[in-house]
């Protein structure tokens, strides 16, 4: 039978709406929804706050010109939002820099915690998983959205102390999501090959039979952390049969040799990051990433920008003082850049199987913890999107009225077909997704 219009079909046959998801899906019907096109997004962080006249544009709607921070994208302006107006209105435990990071993808409040940041009360982990994560699991919740990975974590010159300065992602609550920021450690994870699988085999098939044993001598407590380590006995053992059976469309690219993961190569570091990324989504290992520099508070010297300031520290300077503005003007630049650098691969890239490139499937969002350094607001939290894929109204430059950030988030779960109600702190997400179409 050839799909006819639901409405149709509904009306000839006289039934109800609330019918239609018992029969969508019914191949004799022809009622099944249509494939969607790959969706993929994203997320790339810069921290410390903008400097917001060399940022926002004047401008609303189409017409609008590019300020210098963003300059490097003029090229690509058509395919740009840039949100004014969205901010970060989680409270509670941790200072800005703090809730800043760790809130800045979860929308909600931090747990309680020992961390001790600025002048406010310590702080723990985020208390709910981040929107890269709940997408990541969207997607891998289906079968035609399911890849080896789901999502990857990248990070450039990010420390390796652990805490919510450091993470944005977040598996769930108190669980935040490292970034790999070796690029030969991320190489490895996509392209290197199970050396003894075999042997690897036989160990998680121990470990899975003993974990079984511990279960009946253990309290109800302890069996919720021994599930968490099931799961990952569950993902290793996915990985091993599923590396097995990736083929890639195409080959791995080649890395620059002995690249210390040191301040001064984080320029090599970062094109070999985007290079993997990229590659990633040719060869479909995940639908999913974040690209993370440095990290909330970082203090990354600029070198090669001839700045010897750390970025931190520069972005305290008041704002009279032109010498550091004009600074952090130039390292707020030289990060677009790098957002020039990932869109131009993409968009010369062609879409495996399909038409176009992978930019016409592919959603970059850059934001940043703080609005501005030197006040360590949260308002005005610097959101710029690049790309396609989603439905977004592209090409333009809107202004929103204090709107708490959360509702982008529901509008990007929205745009891949995941209706969720609310993200992250429910109060926040009163008036639903923020209209982007």
């Amino acid at each position: 039978m050839n799909a006819i219009h639901r409405r149709q079909f509904m009306k000839q046959l006289g039934i109800s709406a609330a019918t239609l998801p018992f029969l969508v899906g019914l191949p004799s019907l022809g009622l099944a929804a249509p494939a969607r096109p790959r969706q993929r997004l994203v997320i790339m962080f810069s921290p410390n706050g903008t400097i917001p006249p060399a940022f926002w544009p004047d401008e609303t709607g189409s017409d609008f010109k590019l300020k210098e921070i963003l300059s490097p994208l003029e090229a690509f302006k058509d395919r740009m939002l840039v949100l004014y107006g969205l901010c970060n209105k989680v409270r509670g435990d941790g200072d800005n820099h703090m809730r800043g990071m760790s809130c800045l993808l979860t929308g909600i409040e931090l747990f309680p915690g020992n961390i001790q940041g600025g002048s406010d009360t310590p702080a723990g982990w985020a208390s709910g998983i981040s929107i890269d994560q709940e997408l990541k699991n969207y997607f891998q919740g289906r079968e035609e959205t399911r890849t080896r990975f789901g999502s990857l974590e990248f990070g450039v010159g990010v420390t390796d102390r652990a805490d919510p300065w450091t993470r944005m992602s977040y598996a769930g609550p108190n669980k935040p999501v490292a970034p790999v920021s070796d690029p030969y450690q991320m190489y490895q994870k996509l392209y290197g090959q199970l050396k003894d699988k075999e042997n690897l085999q036989s160990v998680l098939d121990d470990v899975r039979d003993d974990l079984k044993k511990v279960r009946k001598l253990i309290s109800a407590e302890d069996r919720r952390m021994l599930d968490d380590h099931e799961t990952l006995v569950r993902q290793m053992e996915k990985e091993i049969n599923e590396a097995g059976r990736q083929k890639l469309r195409v080959g791995p690219p080649t890395l620059e040799e002995g690249v210390a993961d040191q301040n001064d190569n984080v320029p090599r570091l970062s094109r070999m990051q985007i290079d993997l990324l990229v590659n990633s989504f040719v060869n479909d290992m995940a639908r999913v990433a974040t690209l993370q520099y440095t990290k909330s508070v970082g203090s990354a010297k600029m070198n090669w920008l001839e700045i010897t300031d750390g970025h931190h520290g520069l972005s305290h300077e008041p704002d009279k003082d032109e010498a550091a503005q004009a600074k952090l003007v130039k390292i707020n630049k030289w990060f677009c850049g790098e957002l020039r650098y990932l869109t131009e691969k993409l968009a010369s890239t062609p879409e495996p199987g399909g038409q176009g490139s992978l930019l016409d499937n592919t959603l970059i969002v850059w934001t940043n913890e703080l609005g501005k350094g030197n006040s360590h607001t949260l308002k005005n939290i610097p959101f710029v999107l690049v790309g396609g894929g989603f439905g977004f109204q592209m090409g333009r430059s809107l202004k929103f009225e204090e709107l708490p950030h959360n509702r982008l988030h529901l509008a990007l779960a929205h745009a891949v077909g995941h209706r969720i109600e609310t993200f992250g702190k429910p109060a926040l997400c009163e008036g639903g997704p923020l209209s982007l179409s």
